[in-house]
C-alpha cells in the first residue's frame, strides 16, 4: 500500500532532478558559448562550437541540435546571445518530453 504512494513520488523526484540538471547544463553552455563568441577575434561559429562541446561533454549530443547564436543589443552595446532549445524525455527513457529553452548573453569585446 505504501509503495503505491512512494513509487510515483520517487519517479517524480527523479524526473525533476533530470530536468533541472539538463536546464542548468544548457544555461551554462549558452553562457559559455556567448562568452566565447564575444571574445575579440572570435566569431558566432566559435560560440556555437563551444556550446555544442559543453553539451556533448556533459549530456548527449542530441541536446545540442538546436543552438542559435545571434547578435543583439544589451543596454545599447552590441552583444551575442546564444539560445538553446531542447526536449527532455520522461526519466530520460522516452515518452512525453518537456521542452526547455536556455539563453546566455555576452557583450562583444572591443565593440565601439
Amino acid at each position: 500500500m505504501i509503495l503505491v504512494v512512494l513509487l510515483p513520488m520517487f519517479a517524480a523526484l527523479l524526473q525533476l532532478s533530470l530536468v533541472l540538471h539538463v536546464r542548468n547544463t544548457l544555461s551554462s553552455a549558452a553562457a559559455e558559448g556567448a562568452r566565447r563568441a564575444a571574445v575579440m577575434g572570435a566569431s558566432p561559429a566559435d560560440g556555437h562550437a563551444k556550446a555544442s562541446e559543453q553539451i556533448a561533454g556533459t549530456l548527449n549530443e542530441r541536446f545540442a541540435r538546436d543552438i542559435v547564436v545571434r547578435e543583439v543589443a544589451i543596454a545599447g552595446a552590441p552583444a551575442y546571445e546564444v539560445v538553446i532549445h531542447a526536449e527532455v524525455p520522461a526519466l530520460g527513457l522516452g515518452g512525453p518530453a518537456i521542452a526547455l529553452s536556455a539563453s546566455g548573453n555576452a557583450i562583444i569585446e572591443g565593440a565601439p
